[in-house]
């Protein structure tokens, strides 16, 4: 506690990389005048945004004015202002006097708390002391015209004006009412002020309502209306205060019937899609593609247990008896096969037919194997729940698509993509049980192929006029094939450009882009058909071209959505890129060689047409071996194009060239159709960012090419950063916070820029500066190794990671590329002794701080001339905690130390 730090801002516990820290004077706005006390929240959160957060909060609270709960507080407000409240912020609310009212809680979930306007003063809680004492009487002597006087407070004891009152209210409230707003709805209805203190003893209204408790929290409560025939009865008996034993069994029997009654309006709390990490979920059956019944598996364990505890309840538990009096939409235990206790709603009394809410499958059952749902077993979500799958809502009840969906979901467990949360979420599906994880959405719209269009490649037959699209860097080719579904493709399309003809294209821009998703895309003048596969940023997505193979880096911008009235003709149309391999090619050929992909592309793309013929189907990888000739060598195989890239030296890869320190240089690879127009950089936004170095692009690379140096803090100063890999205390990188923003933007660009680019002949050498694909994205690197067989060793200098990449994949890294300094720090953490550290003191560290935003607190700085070199010796701070500030360095010096000498 004496370490806690006073300046830094707090973290939220995810990456906001869009928010920039704000100034030091900004800052200082966001200290509370009524208070004196700091507000700490995430960067970003200057004096300005503060007062608009707060000012949204009372507007938000001004339209609860009977009170909001504090875990509701995100949902509503993402729905009144499509922005997300984070965490950290219900956390400071209690120190906004001026901005809302927290109620205090002795107990129970903190989350659970209500949240008030600020001029409304919620009711105390009392601690269980004072509410046992008001249990027994209550003595509140503005409450003393509501009661019979000199009585003990009982049910009876509340005057029969008073409990018709309550009655008259709860009647207007069929689906229950809170209890805490109770107070405010009685003045308002009879201008004569509730006795609070019965709000912390609710049985004393349980001979006129049901009282359905919530939480342990007495007044955390719904009040229900019962029914009038129970409530003349009850109000009839208030006269005798002492009951006999009979007469109150026979009482509480009606009180339990009466509840009965209304369970179908008690609230189950709804199903929650978590917001991190990955979702799993089963499909249990599905009516069509909007209402797909699923269960998560996320609660799965859960929901064995309270099952479990249902069946050792109801076997065991020899007072209980069949439900009486059933309703439709009453919920109920059944005792189903295998002896299995299981949730379920009434939905018919005529034949004894329920629906199990956690299994999603209806069922006739014995009237004697019903019972009362006891209320122990209403606390978990109903684990059957409706979705929606993406891309297939215009033909969702098209009857073969739902049995291509129905073969292929039912009965599975998928991981999901959530791109809209609702009451019917809107996913898409992915089986990742093989290799490649299956886009199951997009596999199921291939049902609505026309089967008249598709084209079936026969063995040993020979195809004329055939158009080679795409040459791919593993040699892999694309090829149209004239056929009945490339007329109608053609067909299609003059429509679709006569449609937009007189049209804004705006009115169609793709608002949600998500894998798999069909859209059209403007190319050469004419629109064509494109696949969405990898979505990078915002702003940036790989597509596949449907009918000639390309894949390439787009805009949002430029994709549009296909008019409702051609999509079912356009999404019937079968993909008419076939994918080809040449066959009979060297059995050891292993990776094309960069010269030989650069000669079928050079032999084939500018070539009109060619003779094809089909040698062997692939049927697993939907790939076709052929030989390719063009017209005037058919049927002379020696000059086929297979037999020239066999015969030509193409195919040793250069082993020992790429070992000398400035070695010859290679050719890039990366092979594709010209579908894409050549990119424009973003230009004038990069150099808003960054500062303008004075270089000429494509000038060789020497000190004066490097970006300048990044401003390092001086010892003792405080920096927000985020940690980008941690290998062990002694060695890990770091990021400024405040600089994020630029570097997302920075490589967006990269992105853009590079995968819609010509490939350039690179000249490799070490220490040079490249910019490098790996995986999706594209990096800044620096070359440590040039290795055998065509690959690098590189160090990413925004990110700190050393990776192995093939020379196919480098680029010259432009001029207004180099313009951010260098984000990659490398640290040491202080306050521990620089040691050798265990391998599983290794991978605890790496899970505590590696993608994870600190307060760093500097001890020295070791500069060098290569930024890369440079470290400093830090302290981390963790304050993602609302009261708590972790020292990371505490941590390691108690656990890790002793862990790594025990190694």
């Amino acid at each position: 506690s004496e370490k806690r730090l006073t300046v830094p801002p707090r973290f939220q516990k995810e990456l906001q990389v869009h928010l920039s820290r704000s100034s030091s004077t900004e800052s200082s706005d966001s200290l509370n005048t009524s208070t004196g006390e700091t507000h700490t929240l995430s960067p970003g959160s200057s004096g300005a945004d503060v007062h608009e957060l707060q000012s949204r909060i009372k507007e938000l609270l001004s339209k609860y004015s009977s009170g909001v709960r504090l875990s509701k507080m995100p949902q509503i407000y993402q729905e009144m202002y499509w922005e997300d409240l984070s965490t950290e912020v219900l956390y400071q609310l209690e120190n906004w006097p001026h901005v809302c009212t927290v109620e205090k809680i002795h107990r129970g979930d903190p989350m659970d708390r209500f949240l008030y306007p600020v001029k409304k003063t919620p009711p105390v809680a009392k601690s269980d002391s004072e509410q046992e004492k008001v249990s027994q009487n209550v003595t509140s002597p503005k409450a003393e015209p509501l009661l019979k006087p000199n009585m003990e407070t009982t049910p009876a004891s509340l005057s029969s004006d008073f409990k018709a009152n309550i009655v008259s209210i709860l009647q207007k409230y069929s689906s229950g009412l809170w209890a805490h707003a109770l107070p405010k709805v009685y003045q308002e209805n009879y201008q004569v002020k509730f006795p609070e203190d019965i709000l912390n003893n609710l049985e004393l209204l349980s001979d006129v309502c049901v009282v359905d408790y919530v939480s342990e929290v007495p007044r955390k409560a719904i009040l229900y209306a019962k029914a009038q025939r129970c409530i003349d009865e009850n109000l009839n008996v208030t006269e005798k205060v002492k009951r006999p034993d009979a007469v109150k069994a026979t009482a509480e029997q009606q009180y339990e019937e009466s509840k009965d009654q209304y369970l179908e309006n008690i609230t189950v709390p709804s199903l929650i899609i978590p917001s991190e990490g990955s979702v799993s979920i089963m499909v249990l059956e599905l009516k069509n593609t909007n209402e797909v019944l699923i269960r998560q598996v996320y609660y799965s364990s859960a929901q064995e247990q309270m099952e479990d505890e249902m069946k050792a309840y109801y076997s065991q538990n020899s007072t209980v008896s069949p439900a009486q009096s059933l309703s439709v939409g009453q919920l109920v235990a059944v005792h189903a096969e295998e002896d299995a206790w299981l949730r379920a709603r009434v939905i018919s009394l005529e034949d004894n037919r329920v629906y199990y809410v956690d299994h999603g499958f209806t069922e006739f059952v014995e009237s004697n194997s019903v019972c009362r749902l006891q209320k122990q077993f209403r606390s978990l979500p109903f684990q059957a729940a409706k979705c929606k799958l993406a891309g297939l809502e215009a033909f969702c009840d098209d009857p073969v698509l739902v049995k291509t969906v129905e073969s292929l979901t039912c009965l599975k467990i998928f991981a999901v993509e959530i791109l809209e949360k609702s009451d019917i979420p809107l996913l898409v599906l992915y089986d990742t049980s093989g290799e490649d994880d299956i886009n199951i959405n997009a596999t199921c719209l291939k049902a609505l192929y026309d089967k008249s269009l598709e084209l079936h490649l026969q063995v040993d037959a020979l195809y004329t006029n055939v158009r080679v699209t795409s040459v791919s860097s593993d040699g892999s080719l694309y090829c149209q094939v004239p056929s009945k579904g490339l007329s109608r493709l053609s067909e299609t399309l003059q429509k679709l450009e006569d449609y937009f003809l007189y049209r804004q294209t705006s009115e169609f821009n793709v608002l949600q882009p998500f894998s798999g998703k069909i859209c059209l895309f403007p190319s050469k003048g004419k629109w064509a058909r494109v696949e969405i596969k990898i979505i990078h940023t915002r702003r940036a997505l790989d597509v596949q071209f449907m009918d000639s193979g390309t894949v390439a880096t787009v805009k949002v911008s430029e994709l549009k959505e296909i008019p409702p009235q051609f999509l079912r003709e356009v999404v019937a149309i079968p993909p008419q890129a076939l994918k080809c391999c040449l066959a009979d090619l060297p059995p050891n050929t292993g990776m094309w060689t960069p010269d030989a992909v650069l000669w079928l592309r050079d032999a084939v793309i500018n070539c009109p047409e060619f003779s094809m013929k089909v040698i062997q189907q692939d049927a697993s990888k939907g790939t076709a071996h052929i030989y390719l000739f063009a017209p005037e060598n058919y049927p002379d195989m020696d000059r086929s194009i297979n037999r020239q890239i066999k015969n030509a030296d193409l195919w040793k890869h250069q082993k020992d060239v790429f070992l000398s320190v400035t070695p010859s240089g290679t050719t890039s690879t990366e092979a594709a159709g010209d579908a894409v127009p050549a990119p424009q950089l973003s230009s004038g936004k990069l150099e808003k960012s960054f500062p303008d170095s004075g270089r000429e692009p494509g000038s060789a690379v020497s000190t004066l090419d490097m970006p300048p140096p990044l401003s390092l803090p001086k010892p003792g100063d405080l920096m927000d950063i985020y940690v980008s890999v941690a290998c062990h205390p002694g060695h890990f990188v770091v990021q400024p916070w405040n600089e994020l923003n630029n570097l997302y933007a920075l490589m967006e660009e990269m992105i853009l820029y590079y995968s819609r680019a010509e490939e350039k002949p690179v000249t490799i050498e070490k220490n040079k500066l490249y910019a490098a694909k790996i995986g999706d994205e594209w990096y800044r690197v620096i070359i440590k190794g040039i290795l055998r067989n065509g690959f690098l060793s590189v160090y990413e200098l925004d990110y700190g990671k050393h990776e192995f990449v093939s020379v196919q994949k480098v680029q010259p890294l432009l001029d207004i590329f180099r313009r951010l300094p260098f984000q990659a720090i490398t640290a040491q953490l202080a306050g521990v002794k620089n040691q050798q550290w265990s391998e599983e003191a290794s991978i605890v560290f790496r899970n505590l701080v590696e993608k994870k935003p600190f307060v760093a607190q500097i001890q020295s700085v070791n500069d060098s001339s290569n930024t890369w070199d440079r470290k400093i010796v830090t302290y981390l701070v963790d304050t993602s905690l609302p009261h708590i500030d972790t020292w990371i360095h505490d941590f390691v010096s108690q656990s890790l130390v002793e862990f790594s000498k025990g190694d």
